[in-house]
């Protein structure tokens, strides 16, 4: 159940609805609401020591200093941020001045990381407004479509504001005075739940495509409808995902499947008709039935993902590609047996099909795409069950995602129960009882050998 974030207060709260009813506002034409800190609920004790070290220091050095996004999003949700991140006006080449575990990275968007141990504080410097123009001096650059190349404009906080993506992630935890800063009625937003793009939706998605991902992402993890306004543009504009990096969009996906709303996720992408441009082949193969039925396997899948990860258990994003893309691999596959391969050929074409196709639309490491094969290739080897067959598997590395892999084929009625249950039980019995589990492997005929002719001696011709 989503939880509401606790300020109460009707005076900020009815400036907060005027705000958003307003229509197009415009930086700078009114005053930011500020929440003092008897009337929310941030406490430095669920901030973390690494971020409150980088807040203060900045702000002691005479920058300004908040806590800003996702981390007092959640801290207002009552949950437990993932990460956090600070802005400020200080340049990223004065913050790694006062850090000497501060590194810059990026060239499209400049940030400091600041590192404590195994913690990253991500440091940005407040950007400004684009104007719509390329500007090399500015270190500014836009496509002829909208979208924004490259994003190092520095600005005030409230023109930081403006440019972010949406209202409940612009809001702003001042540790000079532990109050709450908000220019764009993201309090009221996040009150309401719902999900809201600053400014105009449709140049905002051009501007970076990526952001109708995380509308979906945001909207099933917080729970929260997205803005009418907001969610229009997303039908039509799915085809500007081709232009993201393919490896930029490898992270996104990680992020939507492995944050625990997968399943949710995966009918918000396929409602605004997104999917098929992360995973073509799969939204290919579920746009037919099999036998009058729907595809079921993908969903299945999701949603174990998302207990497993209830329960602290972990899920590889090899599994997870493993899972997004077995409908095309297993079509492919059967196709390929029909024209005459053997299953063990056909699996190995269709695997290596459908990874290439794949990596068109999102790259796919091969620390990943190996053991993500290996996962599909094991699949026919759990019909073996004579002899040393079933040993062998068992002691194979990958033995346990593939058997994972086979549960939830039985769950949706793929693979035959009786199987899955047999390697269950095979596993969990003493050496003893394996060996009158399994079968005898079927004895093999001698061949006989030809006795060789001898070599005629030297001269006898």
């Amino acid at each position: 159940m989503r939880q509401r974030c606790y300020y109460t207060h009707k005076r900020f709260r009815d400036k907060l609805i005027r705000v958003n009813n307003q229509g197009d506002i415009a930086p700078g034409s009114i005053q930011p609401v500020t929440i003092p800190r008897p009337e929310h609920n941030i406490s430095r004790a669920n901030i973390s020591s690494a971020a409150l070290k980088v807040l203060y220091k900045l702000k002691e050095a005479g920058y300004q200093s908040y806590l800003v996004g996702g981390g007092v999003r959640d801290l207002l949700l009552g949950r437990e941020p993932k990460d956090f991140d600070v802005g400020t006006d200080a340049t990223p080449e004065q913050v790694r001045s006062l850090f000497r575990s501060c590194r810059l990275i990026g060239r499209r968007f400049r940030l400091a990381h600041v590192r404590f141990g195994r913690e990253i504080i991500e440091v940005a410097t407040f950007r400004a407004m684009h104007n719509g123009e390329s500007d090399a001096a500015a270190d500014s650059a836009q496509s002829d479509e909208g979208r924004i190349l490259r994003d190092n404009v520095f600005g005030t906080l409230e023109e930081d504001a403006w440019r972010r993506d949406f209202t409940i992630n612009a809001l702003y935890y001042d540790i000079k005075d532990f109050s709450v800063v908000d220019y764009v009625g993201g309090l009221e937003d996040l009150r309401s739940g719902v999900l809201k793009l600053i400014g105009d939706p449709e140049q905002r998605y051009r501007e970076d495509p990526v952001r109708m991902l995380r509308a979906v992402r945001f909207a099933a993890k917080l729970g929260f409808r997205i803005h009418p306004d907001t969610e229009a543009p997303m039908h039509e504009l799915g085809p500007l995902l081709a232009d993201i990096p393919a490896a930029r969009l490898f992270e996104e996906v990680l992020k939507l499947f492995l944050g625990g709303c997968a399943l949710t996720t995966f009918e918000l992408l396929r409602h605004y008709d997104l999917f098929r441009h992360l995973f073509p082949l799969t939204e290919e193969a579920l746009s037919h039935e099999e036998e009058g039925f729907p595809i079921t396997f993908v969903a299945r899948a999701l949603e174990n993902t998302d207990t497993r990860l209830a329960a602290d258990k972990p899920v590889t994003p090899a599994f997870l590609y493993a899972a997004l893309l077995w409908e095309p691999v297993r079509l492919r596959t059967r196709e390929l047996v029909e024209q005459g391969a053997s299953p063990l050929e056909a699996a190995q074409i269709a695997g290596n099909e459908v990874t290439a196709a794949q990596v068109q639309a999102t790259s796919l490491p091969k620390r990943f795409s190996f053991p993500m094969r290996e996962i599909w290739l094991l699949q026919q080897r759990f019909e073996r069950r004579r002899g040393k067959a079933p040993y062998r598997l068992l002691e194979h590395p990958r033995f346990r995602a593939a058997y994972d892999f086979l549960l939830l084929r039985a769950e949706v009625g793929e693979a035959p129960a009786e199987l899955a249950g047999w390697w269950t039980d095979f596993q969990q019995l003493n050496p003893v009882e394996q060996a009158q589990k399994v079968e005898p492997a079927p004895a093999r005929k001698r061949r006989r050998r030809r006795r060789r002719k001898k070599a005629a001696p030297a001269g006898d011709a």
